[in-house]
Parts: C-alpha cells; structure tokens; sequence
C-alpha cells in the first residue's frame, strides 16, 4: 500500500501493509518498507549489528567500503549484510534533513535492516511482517523517542545506578593468576569499587569454565576473598562460543551451529586458535548453560560479564528451525533466568535482541592504551577493533540507548606507565564515562602515583552535572566538552595503500597466518605491558 506522509514541510510517499500517523511520525507495518525523500540526504545513521560494530553518521556521497581481513568478519559486523555498498545499519537507519533534523526509520522487532539507496529509506525484515517506527524531529528527541518504544516492547534494565568496577583485562589480559589478583584485592585500600571483576584468563578452555592451574584454590575461594573487602565479585564469561582445543568441540559438535553444508560455523579466530558457535535452541545446550550459571552464583559472583554473545545469532541450521536473533534471544534468556539478579553486562551482542535481558551493554569496541591503531582502521577499514577513538566514535553515537539500558563505554586510564594515550586522550575517556554514566578501570593500584590514585578516588565517587548542548558536545560540571574531532575518520588510502590493504587483507584470511599474527601480536603486547 503507498500513501503519502507530511512530516514537518516533508512529504513522504510511503509504501507499507499499515500505517498508524502519531504526534512525531508513524508506526508502520509490513516485511518491506519503503520511504521515499522529497531531498537527497549527505548523511546517513549506520547503526552497528552488535556492541563492537561501526555505528556513526556517514557521508552517503561515499561507497561504503568493505572492511578486512573478511576471517573478521563474523566477529566484527552482520554477516549477511557484509558487502552491502548503500549505507546501511542493523534494525534502524537515519538520514539528516535540509532544515538540520533527521527523519528516522527504526524496526521494533528482530531480524531487520535498514538501508538508504540515494532517494529512499528501506526497511527489510528477514521473516515476516514486523512494526516500523518513522519519525521526523531533532535526533536527540527522536532517539529518545524510538529508545522508550524498545523499552516498552523489549523491557529495560532494572537497576537505576551501574556499579564501579574494577576489571583485570587492560592490566593483565589472559595472564592473570590467583596470587597476583589476591595482592591487587589487598591493595585496593578504599578505593571506591563496587565490584572487582576478574576478566580472560580464569578457565581451563573457553568452552571449559572451570579454574585452570592459576587458580589453585578455586573460583569460590577468590569470590570469598573479594566479598571480604566489602565489594561484590564479578566474572568473565563467553558460554556460547568453544574453542577447538576444548571439550565441547572435542565431544559435543551436534551443540554447535552448523551452515547449510553440515559445516561448522566458525565465530572467529582469538586466543590463538579458531572458535565456534553454540545452537543456542538445543535442548542440552539450554540446559549447560542454566547450569553454568547457576554454578557461578553458586561460586559468590554477583556481577557477571558475558563475551562474544553475537556468535548465538550467527547464521546458520539450528536444532529448532526459528529466527537467528529470535534463537539468540531465547539463550539469553534461559541465562538471565539462571542468575537470578546478578547484575549481567553484555559485551560482543548484538543490541536489540539483548535489550531488557541484561543490565547494561557495551556500546562501542573495546578501548586500548593507543588512540588508534593504524593498520586495523585506516588500512583494513575495521572501525571495531580495539583503540581508544574507535571506542568514543561508536560510544557517543550509541548514548541514546541510556534510558533502557546502562550503556558501558568500557575503561578509563589514569596511570602513565608505559601508555602511549596523552593527558588529553585520557581525559576524553574520563568524560565518555561521565556521559554514559559507567566508570570502570584495569589500572593496578602500584602502577599508580599519589596523585594519580587522588584522581581516580575523585572520579569514582564525584556525581558531575552533566548537560547535553549539541551532537558531540556537553557540559560537565559547567565545563565544555566537546567530542566532534573523535568521531572523524582517516583520511582515504592512495593507490599504493590500497595495494599494501589488499595484501596484508587477504593474507589475514589465511587461518593459519591469522593465528600466528594473533599469537605474535598478543604475546609482544603482554611484554610491553607487564
């Protein structure tokens, strides 16, 4: 059915089954939807598939270049929509409008996409007929808007304060033991940390959650430990990916996803070996992961991080014939129901299907002690690999998520020991976390000086003011802060960088050369680090 649509001076030909006309736009039905624009927009909102991916405003008079190396792919951005040229987003899509507002296309359901093709927004849902939120207005408004329809129809988080949270991963990465975090613990003094994360590096495989030899008293006993010192222990979690090596892969391969071929689906390459995604609508796979959880409680650990949860909606056949984020949800929430009310923050998931399943979400890659990493993002074109910038760009792009969910823009630095993020870099990553309102560390109390420790006491325990003036501005505590030169990209390649990106690209497919380079890199990066 096609109608036509004023919005503001705007008159939309609009093509859907139905249409309800409310006060910002209209709720819209149907499994193709179709919004032709009176104007030709230059930037377009690509909203990222899952807590690493891309999400920024693009120019839309530029071909979206696909990202490499394509082994990355699964891990980084949606799948099926990988080599899609138009500007294009996960669930929702938004375009700037002449008089400076946007008019935004969002889905209120799962398996969708939106994209722009020169003189339309289109919406696509990859089963059946879904719910379509269109809206003109200012884009603070109109997110705020489209964020409180999400919460009504997928639930918000339950808790109005997120935690202070220490975590070992930018300290130690995967070498972490028992006896080095037992000195940590004791250190931390009155340090103002709700809870004590302990991060990579506690199991025997990823895929095997028990304690490995590190941990020769066990996980209860170094839960006990943290509670001890008044703080709640939290733990790092990936349930629904396996590693070759561990006993799952070996035993238990009619758990994993498979592809149309009978193959298994591969999630990734980390921890120097490939890793694989579980079938989160299997019976026992339901029932091993309630169990997992329930033992984790079980064990004293209230805060609980769960990692690379995006392979659940990889994809691929499943033991029950049903939607892939549709399955991914329904792992999620035979988790959620198994931790009871352990505070769950999610990281590597994609974003609506965990909505009003967990606490909070990470909203941006992982941050580094480097701003940016050249060969990953300007060479590779991976805006979801880790580095500080990469971090604020997605992170400020994704705050309109903060009325139904805690939005975790992952840690801040404040040691200068061996870090190559100057003062002010340090400093932006201070006021994301006063934006998002999550604050979260890895700095080990030594590395630490006095004043640098006064600084993080001051950053965990002060409340600022914190005012929204404009996209990428704010004021904190009466101060400016504005963000715009984070979000930029690098400049384009030349020829010859082309050249250089095409090798280094496609060598990186090569399994076995990805490894090594993983391997390589990982075990320079701990020499450099500890």
């Amino acid at each position: 059915m096609e109608f036509s649509l004023t919005l503001g001076k705007y008159i939309l030909k609009v093509e859907s089954e139905k249409n309800t006309p409310n006060a910002s736009g209209a709720l819209l039905t149907g499994t193709d939807i179709r919004i032709q624009l009176p104007f030709v927009a230059d930037q377009f909102y690509c909203h990222g598939w899952q807590s690493w991916s891309l999400t920024a405003w693009l120019d839309t008079r530029e071909e979206l270049a696909p990202s490499f190396p394509v082994s990355l792919h699964a891990s980084h951005i949606d799948l099926p929509y990988a080599f899609e040229k138009k500007p294009n987003g996960s669930w929702l899509g938004a375009v700037n409008t002449p008089d400076g507002k946007i008019i935004l296309l969002g889905s209120l359901g799962l398996e969708s996409h939106v994209k722009y093709d020169g003189d339309s927004l289109c919406g696509s849902y990859e089963h059946g007929n879904g719910d379509w939120f269109l809206a003109y207005g200012l884009e603070q408004d109109i997110f705020q808007k489209y964020a409180f329809l999400l919460g009504d129809r997928f639930g918000k988080t339950r808790l109005k304060d997120s935690p202070r949270i220490w975590c070992s991963w930018y300290s130690f990465y995967k070498e972490i033991k028992e006896s080095t975090l037992l000195r940590i613990i004791n250190e931390m003094g009155d340090l103002a940390f709700d809870v004590i994360q302990v991060d990579d590096g506690w199991q025997k495989k990823v895929g095997d959650w028990e304690a490995n030899e590190k941990f020769p008293s066990g996980m209860q006993a170094l839960a006990d430990s943290i509670k001890l010192t008044g703080r709640k222990a939290g733990l790092w979690l990936a349930p629904l990916i396996a590693v070759q090596s561990s006993s799952i892969f070996q035993n238990h391969q009619g758990w994993l996803l498979h592809d149309a071929h009978g193959r298994l689906v591969q999630a990734g390459v980390n921890w120097h070996e490939k890793f694989f995604a579980l079938d989160t609508t299997h019976p026992q796979v339901l029932e091993m992961l309630a169990e997992l959880m329930q033992k984790v409680r079980t064990w004293g650990y209230d805060y609980v991080k769960l990692d690379f949860l995006f392979a659940g909606a990889l994809p691929g056949q499943r033991y029950v014939n049903i939607p892939r984020e549709t399955a991914y949800r329904q792992g999620l929430e035979t988790i959620r129901l198994a931790l009871g009310d352990a505070y769950l923050l999610t990281c590597g998931a994609p974003i609506l299907p965990t909505l009003g399943l967990c606490d909070a979400i990470r909203v941006g890659p992982d941050v580094s002690d480097v701003w940016n990493l050249n060969l990953e993002s300007r060479l590779m074109n991976n805006f979801a690999v880790p580095g500080a910038q990469n971090a604020i760009r997605t992170t400020l792009n994704r705050l309109w998520l903060k009325p139904i969910v805690h939005t975790d823009p992952d840690v801040v630095y404040f040691h200068s020991r061996n870090i190559s993020l100057s003062n002010e870099q340090k400093q932006l990553l201070k006021y994301l976390a006063y934006i998002s309102e999550f604050k979260a560390t890895s700095d080990l109390p030594s590395w630490l000086t006095a004043s640098e420790r006064q600084e993080l006491q001051l950053f965990l325990t002060s409340k600022p003011e914190i005012k929204y003036i404009s996209q990428y501005k704010y004021q904190i505590n009466g101060s400016i802060c504005d963000l715009s030169e984070s979000i930029k990209f690098p400049k384009s390649l030349n020829w010859f960088e082309n050249l250089i990106r095409f090798f280094i690209g496609n060598l990186a497919n090569i399994s076995i050369a990805f490894i090594l380079f993983d391997k390589f890199f990982s075990i320079e990066r701990r020499k450099s680090d500890l």
